[in-house]
């Protein structure tokens, strides 16, 4: 039995230390949903801007690039141990840029997914042309999966609607990059910012879901999964990103700051109406299972 770094008490929050490739195929747990934001191998020693300042593009040893065969060989084999912890009925979504998104997507139709959606996060914030020779980076692209072609995933159409003004939501998301309050426990150099995973999220799941994040960094999933009722595996080798998320899982332990937190997230017409359709929502359909039985 793999042992937990951490364990909420609430039991919705669970944090291994450990090589995801090596993790997944040590218990046995099927999940709703999978947030993956997998290495992109952009660490080329190249430099970029940063809050008005020359920097590293360099984001650790986990981020450079031993080349397209071995990234084509890491992908393959986290994608085929993700498929094997995903419900008949889950989805996938995975984060990336052209350096590794094409080749996940041919993966993806490789190993019998059906891909759904090739989102693009248009960024309100990037960062600027550092070189001016060529057009400015402001987005990123998510893949939204199925696991199977024939079984039918949740998809919460009518509230993508209602945030769309009524009109049918399309896959360009305007979103702001990480802000300042979401870094206050420390940040990680990939984080994402929890405006997206919210939408996902909502899009996806139902109260009391289970999500996995194999590639966990410091647990926005995690973060934006609990303050919407869901449950959370994260799984990294880190040590320094799993205190972070640590201490972001007890930071919203306190209500007012879990309800402060609720209201600046992006992509609502109003600061209350996360919470007006987190009360819309029915009581969880899910199993009252938990993670203990898995780990220790």
């Amino acid at each position: 039995m793999l042992k937990a770094f951490y364990k909420s008490n609430d039991k919705n929050f669970t944090l291994l230390k450990h090589d995801t490739l090596i993790a997944l195929s040590k218990f046995q747990f099927e999940f709703d949903m999978i947030f993956a934001d997998p290495p992109y191998f952009l660490s080329n020693d190249g430099l970029t801007i940063q809050n008005g300042k020359v920097s590293s593009v360099n984001k650790g040893k986990w981020d450079k690039s031993l080349g397209f065969k071995e990234m084509t060989k890491f992908n393959r084999k986290w994608l085929k141990l993700v498929r094997d912890k995903m419900k008949p009925n889950a989805t996938i979504w995975i984060s990336g840029t052209s350096h590794n998104i094409f080749n996940i997507g041919q993966l993806l139709t490789e190993l019998d997914f059906k891909i759904l959606n090739i989102i693009t996060w248009e960024k309100t914030n990037p960062p600027p042309n550092f070189s001016c020779r060529y057009f400015t980076h402001s987005t990123e692209q998510i893949i939204w999966a199925r696991k199977e072609a024939k079984v039918p995933h949740y998809f919460n159409y009518a509230l993508m609607k209602e945030l769309n003004d009524g009109k049918q939501m399309k896959d360009v998301w305007k979103l702001p990059a990480i802000a300042k309050w979401e870094k206050a426990c420390g940040k990680h150099p990939t984080q994402k910012p929890l405006s997206l995973l919210t939408r996902m999220i909502l899009a996806s799941t139902q109260r009391g879901a289970w999500i996995l994040d194999p590639f966990a960094g410091s647990s926005t999933t995690g973060i934006a999964a609990n303050l919407l009722g869901r449950r959370y595996l994260g799984i990294d080798q880190e040590e320094e990103y799993l205190e972070i998320s640590k201490a972001r899982k007890l930071e919203i332990k306190n209500p007012a700051t879990a309800q402060l937190y609720k209201s600046k997230i992006r992509g609502f017409h109003t600061n209350k109406q996360l919470e007006q359709c987190l009360a819309s929502e029915p009581e969880s359909v899910y199993d009252a299972i938990s993670l203990d039985e898995v780990f220790s």
